[in-house]
């Protein structure tokens, strides 16, 4: 492993650890299944405002997580972005939403091939709006790792808070997969 690597790594590693230590900014619990999903206008990678509302009749998977470019985030996007066509093809929307900017969601999307929409939340807007818990580490804060799967009829109908990061894209799809049956 070339050193560069090697520093990228460790750097992740140690921003993964202190997101997992930091305190709790934010205490309140996400909201549960069986609400109505709030509404929420955010600006996307591609500069573009996107509520909740265009997906109106779709099923639509919620994910917030911390941090663009980190290693957990990113096994996470990856595999969201590999089961997409299984979305696509249930009539299901991936967005992901995290604490970041547009230009940073930018450089992922760029950086790692990520063709789903990804929502710049800086000012805690969705993340307030659905309870999502926030750690702070000195002046930085981070979404915890949470995905709500909202109906067509824009209800949630599951809340994770997510622990297995591996697994939980094929998680969501069964869920949507027994939903629908």
């Amino acid at each position: 492993m070339n050193r560069n690597r090697y520093i990228a790594v460790a750097c992740a590693a140690a921003l993964a650890c202190a997101i997992a230590l930091a305190p709790r900014v934010a205490t309140a619990d996400p909201v549960p299944a069986g609400t109505a999903a709030p509404n929420f206008t955010l600006p996307s990678q591609e500069d573009k405002p996107v509520s909740l509302s265009d997906y109106r009749g779709k099923w639509v998977v919620l994910y917030f997580y911390p941090k663009d470019q980190t290693a957990g985030c990113t096994l996470e996007a990856h595999n969201f972005q590999r089961d997409l066509a299984q979305y696509e093809a249930s009539n299901t929307v991936v967005l992901g939403v995290s604490l970041d900017t547009v230009e940073s969601h930018k450089a992922f999307c760029t950086k790692d091939s990520l063709s789903f929409k990804l929502l710049a939340d800086p000012d805690h807007k969705a993340v307030d709006a659905y309870g999502v818990p926030v750690r702070a580490y000195g002046e930085m804060h981070f979404a915890e790792r949470t995905t709500f799967l909202i109906s067509p009829d824009g209800k949630i109908v599951k809340v994770w808070t997510v622990k297995d990061i591996a697994s939980h894209s094929a998680e969501v799809l069964a869920e949507i997969q027994s939903m629908k049956q």
